[in-house]
Formats: C-alpha cells, sequence, structure tokens
C-alpha cells in the first residue's frame, strides 16, 4: 500500500520542504508554499506504469546506426511561425506557448490546427477552459473547419491518453496544462506537483509515438510561465507571446529552441477574423515616425537572424524633483541609466538635473547591446533640442570609457537599413574590415561616442 506524507510546494518555482515557510528559500517569493500529500509508489509500479502508457519500449542503438538525415520539417500557412519555430514544425516535439489571457494564444493554435486539418493532417484540440460549443463558435468565426479535426474537451489525462491511442492524431494541442488533472497525483489542480506530472506524461506520448503536442501554459503577474520552472526544461521549444491589449501587433517570441535559433521573432496583427502575419515589421514600427522631431533615433536590432529597425524615442526635461527619473519603456532602465552616466563623463552633457523618458516605438522589447548608439544620440538629440537626420540609422555599443564596441552581423543590419531607404548608418569603426560595402548607402564608422553626437547632430 502506498504511503501518504505532506510536504510544502512552493507554486512559483516548484522548490519542496518537510514544513511551512513564510519566503521561499529558493526563489525568495512570500506566501507561496501550498500543503501537498504526495504518494509513494513502489518501483514495480512505477515501472508497470512507464510501459504501459504507449505500449511502446525504446531500446539502445549504436551511434553509426542512427540514422543522421536531418528531421523533416512541416510548414503552416503563417511564415512568421515557421520562421520562429526554425524552419516548421518537428515532428514528435512539445511545444510550450505562454502568455497573457487574450492575447491570442488559443486563436493562435485553433488557426494552425485548422491548417494542418486542411493537410490532411489528424489534430486532436483538447481543451479544458472552453466546451465544444464555444470552440465552435471561435472556429467558425476564423473560418476553420476540418474532416480531421476533432475537439475533445477533457481534463483527465487517463481520458486523454486512451483518446490519443485510439484516435492515432499527429498533432495534439493542450489547452492548458494548469488545467489538466493526473489522476495519480493527490494534489489540487495547477498545482507544481500536477503540472510536473502532466508534462512528463505528454512528453512520453511525444517521444514514443512521434506525435507534436502543442501545449498552452498561463503565465504569473511578472510576466514568467506559471508552474516549476522545470517545466521550461522538459518541453523543447517555449514561445513567449507579447503584445499590448490595446493594440493589434501581437509578438511572438522563442526563448527556447532545441531545433532552431533562440530569440527569434514572429510579428502578427489581430483580427476580427484571426490572426495575419506581418511580412515587414519594419515599415510597421517606422511608419508613424515624424520627420523633424528632436530625440528620435533609428536603430537596427537583430532579433534571432532578423534584423529590425524601431524608432528609439527619449524625452528629456528638467527635474521638478529632488532626484530625476528615469523612465523607460521596452529598453532596459539600468541600461539607460549607465547610457547616462557616460553621457555625462565622456561627452559633457549635464544630465543629473533632468528627467528622462525613453521609449522602444510600436510595442517592441529590445535587449542587446547594439542598441547603446541609438539611446544615446536620441538621449543628445532631445537634450540639445536638435534632431537626427529622418535618414540615419544607429548600431554599435557604448562602452564606458565611451568607445563605440563591434557588434555582430554587421552585413545583414546594413542591408536592412539600405533596402529601407537610409541613406546614412553609423558603426563601430571596427566593423568596417573584412566585409564590402554595398552600394546606395554611406556607412559611417565611429570611434567615440563623442565623435558619433558630433558628425550625428552637426
Amino acid at each position: 500500500m502506498a504511503k501518504v506524507r505532506t510536504q510544502y510546494v512552493c507554486q512559483n518555482c516548484g522548490y519542496n520542504s518537510p514544513r511551512y515557510l513564510g519566503r521561499c528559500p529558493n526563489c525568495g517569493q512570500w506566501n507561496t508554499l501550498v500543503e501537498e500529500q504526495v504518494q509513494s509508489t513502489s518501483a514495480s509500479s512505477a515501472k508497470a506504469k512507464t510501459t504501459t502508457l504507449t505500449g511502446l519500449v525504446s531500446k539502445p542503438q549504436k551511434i553509426s546506426e542512427i540514422d543522421s538525415k536531418q528531421t523533416p520539417r512541416v510548414k503552416t500557412r503563417l511564415n512568421e511561425l515557421n520562421r520562429v519555430l526554425g524552419g516548421g514544425i518537428v515532428p514528435g516535439s512539445l511545444i510550450l506557448i505562454g502568455g497573457d489571457p487574450g492575447i491570442g494564444k488559443s486563436t493562435l493554435l485553433l488557426q494552425v490546427s485548422g491548417q494542418l486539418s486542411d493537410e490532411h493532417h489528424r489534430v486532436l484540440y483538447v481543451s479544458g477552459e472552453e466546451s465544444g460549443t464555444q470552440i465552435k463558435m471561435r472556429a467558425e468565426r476564423l473560418g476553420v473547419s476540418g474532416d480531421d479535426f476533432y475537439v475533445y474537451p477533457e481534463t483527465n489525462m487517463d481520458s486523454i491518453r486512451d483518446t490519443i491511442r485510439d484516435l492515432k492524431p499527429e498533432y495534439v494541442v493542450i489547452d492548458s496544462v494548469q488545467t489538466m488533472q493526473a489522476t495519480d497525483v493527490s494534489s489540487a489542480i495547477g498545482s507544481v506537483s500536477q503540472i510536473r506530472e502532466v508534462t512528463a506524461q505528454l512528453m512520453q506520448i511525444a517521444k514514443s509515438n512521434n506525435i507534436t503536442i502543442f501545449v498552452v501554459g498561463h503565465v504569473t503577474k511578472g510576466g514568467a510561465l506559471a508552474g516549476p520552472k522545470i517545466l521550461e526544461h522538459m518541453v523543447d521549444t517555449v514561445l513567449y507571446f507579447e503584445g499590448d491589449l490595446h493594440h493589434t501587433y501581437r509578438i511572438l517570441r522563442s526563448v527556447k529552441n532545441r531545433f532552431g535559433s533562440t530569440n527569434e521573432l514572429g510579428i502578427f496583427e489581430m483580427h476580427t477574423n484571426g490572426l495575419t502575419e506581418v511580412k515587414n515589421p519594419s515599415e510597421i514600427f517606422l511608419e508613424e515616425r515624424l520627420r523633424d522631431a528632436t530625440g528620435s533615433a533609428v536603430v537596427v536590432s537583430l532579433e534571432g537572424t532578423r534584423p529590425i529597425l524601431v524608432e528609439i524615442q527619449a524625452l528629456v526635461t528638467p527635474t521638478v524633483y529632488g532626484n530625476a527619473q528615469r523612465t523607460a519603456t521596452g529598453l532596459s532602465r539600468n541600461r539607460v541609466s549607465l547610457i547616462m552616466a557616460v553621457l555625462e563623463k565622456r561627452a559633457n552633457l549635464m544630465l543629473q538635473n533632468q528627467d528622462a523618458y525613453l521609449k522602444a516605438a510600436g510595442g517592441v522589447k529590445l535587449d542587446e547591446p547594439a542598441i547603446d548608439l541609438a539611446i544615446a544620440v536620441s538621449i543628445a538629440s532631445s537634450y540639445r533640442d536638435k534632431g537626427t537626420r529622418p535618414s540615419d540609422a544607429f548600431v554599435g555599443e557604448v562602452g564606458l570609457t565611451g568607445e563605440i564596441r563591434r557588434v555582430n552581423r554587421i552585413e545583414q543590419r546594413v542591408a536592412e537599413a539600405q533596402k529601407l531607404g537610409f541613406e546614412r548608418i553609423f558603426v563601430p569603426k571596427n566593423n568596417l574590415k573584412g566585409w564590402k560595402v554595398p552600394t546606395g548607402i554611406q556607412v559611417i564608422g565611429v570611434t567615440t561616442l563623442k565623435e558619433a553626437l558630433h558628425l550625428a547632430l552637426a
């Protein structure tokens, strides 16, 4: 007979404690430890459960006998999704999609399910939050249908596992993992133990039967995926669906991908009939830019393998309080404070009594060293009340001594700026070696921040 013991599990990080603690010693969050009962099963029963889950047992192979051909990918009609996934869907992978409520996770997966069904792939959509009628209403609005598209409102993992065994689908959507229940775990639905066990079963189903499984995950108030951190380690791909509910644009970002590059970016636009892909996001981010505005600079940022032009805006005004304010939207506040300190020390700008408000226009989040120069130019432009040329772009990392340091993949950045009609681009001087500058754009190499400001704001 299985023994029952009590433990306290942190609902934020999964830390286990034999007694209650007000503050989790692992993640530092308060009042997150919840009492759960754990049944310890014998090794024989655990083995029986593992082998009977799918009826398949893998065997060791010599590495020389393993087929090393590239895994064939299945492409959807959404090229932005294919880009984020690394070229398409890899059969047998477990893909986790997280995002805020109402951002469009279910809409995206419903559209993808319909497209796969149209290509004669059998799809099973398991919903733990909506009934079949509710899913049908949304599918009619999105124009989704198909004879190979099955909807199954269920939360019990035993029933879901039996249905997958009988139906033999090629693709399964779990919406969402926090609503699924493993019957052999006594804790509440949505707890750390339940999420961990459900994800382990889904992973075994995907790998043993070569079934691609999409899993929807809720996020916490801080924007991280709810549940234990091991949830992200177990899956093959982690995608974040970002965006502002007050705007129509949505950003699908890859933060983990075993079959492609990370930090890849896909841009979508939300309409009443579903999500449509944005093929040229740089034009979207720059279409409302004012030509003679001060405090504006365009940066060529690299998101994964895609260069994107984004306008960085800065507003510098005299402070009315004792301490100057530093506010940043879409940018790191610490990075902004660091660059302002370099500007004050190396470029002789008196910024300690100035409030600074910075924003990456379009709702995109930028976090790479190559945006430093554009941030510095926008701050100096607003402080001096002198605008930059509308046809200028800026790329470069700013060091603490005021030097402009080299960045990676400068050829793609310059080519993207040239394609969108920019006439000049400021880059680190050390990046000019070893490649041919394209025609139609003037590439200006700068060594120091003071030199860049002199040429850009002359």
